[in-house]
């Protein structure tokens, strides 16, 4: 009879993941087609594991007074409540009030590449956001706080030496504004996180660090609470101009 492991499904779910990141790295020469490659494994792992009720793509976002985000690599957005997400060309567009997250994927990590990410970060934070009262039978609920925006690193590989070691740390710390970098992965060492309570940041190492970071977002995400009503009528503006 056979019988089931917890820790080998789990130890599986990132062996798969860091396969599929290091056959894009060996296969593909071409800089853009390893990065899109690189997305691509990134966004079909947090759209088979992350709730339904999220969906992962890569996107730019708007707002409602039509300023845009840049390009995002992986952008994790409500699919429950959103009532559009505007595609065009192999082209997303995603209101600003359904993002959950925003992540920079690449293949390894270094100095500028942390930066980029949290210019990234910051392009979404930025944009204005609305939140309607909530209807319901006996009146309406005020208007929700708007949740904070997750922002984080994706790669496979990082260039330091240790690869999560002080100058990881230097970097990210470097911006705790707008581009902070909650979370992120580097899938060959480890992953990290900001922790709130104690403000600084944690370096989890481990040969399962896809899976331990997949349960880490998920976490963050079940504490961020549900996406603000979006005002419909600031977008539908634009129609008349």
């Amino acid at each position: 009879m056979t019988r089931w492991s917890l820790p080998q499904l789990l130890s599986s779910l990132h062996d798969d993941i860091q396969h599929r990141l290091a056959t894009t790295r060996k296969s593909f020469g071409h800089p853009g087609t390893k990065g899109d490659a690189s997305e691509s494994v990134w966004i079909s792992m947090l759209d088979a594991y992350l709730p339904k009720r999220y969906q992962a793509a890569k996107a730019h976002v708007v707002d409602s007074q039509g300023n845009f985000s840049q390009q995002i690599d992986v952008v994790i957005f409500d699919r429950q409540y959103s009532p559009f997400i505007f595609t065009y060309e192999d082209e997303t567009i995603i209101p600003a009030e359904s993002v959950y997250a925003v992540f920079e994927a690449k293949q390894t990590a270094d100095a500028d590449i942390v930066k980029y990410a949290q210019e990234k970060v910051a392009s979404v934070r930025r944009l204005h956001r609305t939140s309607l009262p909530i209807p319901h039978a006996g009146g309406t609920y005020p208007s929700k706080s708007l949740i904070p925006i997750l922002g984080g690193l994706l790669t496979f590989e990082s260039q330091w030496s240790p690869p999560m070691g002080e100058s990881l740390d230097r970097v990210l710390n470097a911006n705790q504004g707008d581009g902070k970098l909650n979370v992120g992965c580097v899938a060959a060492h480890g992953h990290f996180y900001f922790d709130d309570t104690t403000n600084d940041y944690h370096y989890v190492k481990g040969n399962k660090a896809a899976t331990a970071f997949l349960f880490n977002l998920i976490s963050k995400l079940q504490f961020s609470g549900t996406v603000p009503m979006i005002d419909i009528e600031a977008y539908g503006q634009w129609l008349a101009r």
